[in-house]
């Protein structure tokens, strides 16, 4: 079996990767161990920045996403019960972003694929990579009863943190950077109107809370929790007290409560992988870089790694050019590593850290003032949130 692309991983990274090289004309194999409906189950942030919007634009997928996606123009930053309104579109003079679920993207790239009649192995078993370090690497995997040997120009690891690709690497020939944070979130889905029109940010000395939805009609709430806790010692009416108790009266009175649909709790980490290119295998995504979920920068950094990944697979077939392969790595890390500085910024700023000393805790009151009494610092803080240039 040939082809000129294998992507490993049928997330948002890997799919959209498949939707762009399809559309240009360059033959891509899809491969993932997990079936469809496990990939659509999981739960996932939904913020949008501009390129990330173009880029589904391109790869002819968003009608849905205008049609059901939420424009926000700005987000509200509470610090032990003072609210601030930042404005995204006048500080980063005129760009807004996106709500629109991670799921929601995945199924219309799911839906796309399918439509192309792209070649797709879902539920695969003994997934491995062979000679990415020469010019015809292969990957061997065994589907339906029946053992493939797919032979390609390139891999694409999209296979997320867990993967197989950045496992495959030798160790002398990567290095890792690594922060875990002394925390996770908890979160809860549910079938209830949003308590504002747009995401709250909220810290408080009980831990941070989060307040975004899904749609109109469906919200997503988060609240830090202990890395020893377990959903099960959670009921949906103690999340639903500790997410009032950590906003600002007059948000928390708009809260509505209702039944969960879905709980879980997630650790927070940085993460950042180098280099990014292995001969013939790419990493992109999560198999190359984790982020915390505050400022919404996960998926957004996936689909720049996409869009720079695409442009040098476009110039290798096109032109017979190794520029952009080569530039790959080094491009996408000058952006991953802002990212990783935003959402680390963040993060410090509204979490409440266990062995945080006073006068750490003060300093985090008076970045919060600096930030609310400065036009810069909101410029700033609005530039990184709706996206850096690609």
């Amino acid at each position: 079996m040939r082809t000129k692309v294998a992507i490993i991983g049928s997330g948002p990274s890997g799919l959209m990767l498949g939707q762009l090289l399809g559309k240009a004309g360059i033959d891509n194999v899809i491969i993932d161990t997990k079936s469809k409906d496990y990939i659509l189950g999981r739960i996932r942030a939904g913020v949008l920045e501009q390129g990330a919007v173009k880029m589904l634009e391109e790869a002819g997928i968003g009608a849905r996403m205008h049609r059901e996606g939420l424009i926000h123009e700005g987000f509200l930053l509470s610090f032990d019960g003072d609210a601030h309104r930042m404005d995204l579109k006048k500080h980063s003079g005129g760009d807004t972003v996106m709500v629109y679920g991670q799921t929601e993207l995945t199924r219309d790239l799911m839906d796309a694929r399918a439509a192309a009649g792209g070649i797709d192995f879902c539920e695969a078993e003994a997934v491995a990579i062979h000679d990415f370090d020469r010019s015809r690497p292969r990957v061997t995997f065994r589907h339906g009863g029946k053992a493939y040997d797919l032979q390609a120009d390139f891999i694409a690891g999209c296979d997320g943190f867990h993967g197989v690709c950045r496992a495959s690497v030798p160790a002398g020939a990567i290095r890792n950077y690594e922060r875990v944070y002394p925390f996770g979130w908890l979160g809860l889905l549910a079938d209830v109107p949003p308590c504002s029109h747009e995401l709250v940010y909220a810290h408080h000395e009980r831990g941070f809370a989060l307040c975004s939805q899904r749609s109109l009609t469906r919200s997503r709430y988060y609240v830090q929790c202990s890395l020893d806790d377990t959903v099960d010692a959670w009921t949906d009416t103690m999340v639903w007290d500790e997410l009032r108790r950590r906003l600002d009266p007059a948000i928390a009175d708009k809260v509505t409560t209702g039944p969960s649909i879905e709980k879980s709790i997630a650790p927070l980490r940085s993460f950042v992988a180098e280099p990014l290119r292995f001969g013939t295998l790419f990493l992109a995504g999560d198999a190359g870089h984790i982020v915390p979920p505050t400022g919404a920068k996960g998926l957004n950094l996936a689909a720049s790694d996409i869009r720079y990944l695409f442009d040098a697979f476009v110039d290798f077939y096109a032109n017979r050019s190794e520029a952009g392969l080569n530039a790959y790595s080094t491009r996408a890390l000058l952006r991953i590593w802002k990212a990783e500085r935003f959402s680390w910024w963040m993060t410090n700023l509204l979490h409440t850290f266990p062995q945080a000393s006073a006068f750490e805790r003060k300093m985090q009151r008076t970045e919060f003032d600096y930030l609310v009494s400065s036009e810069a610092a909101q410029r700033a803080l609005a530039e990184n949130y709706v996206g850096l240039p690609y």
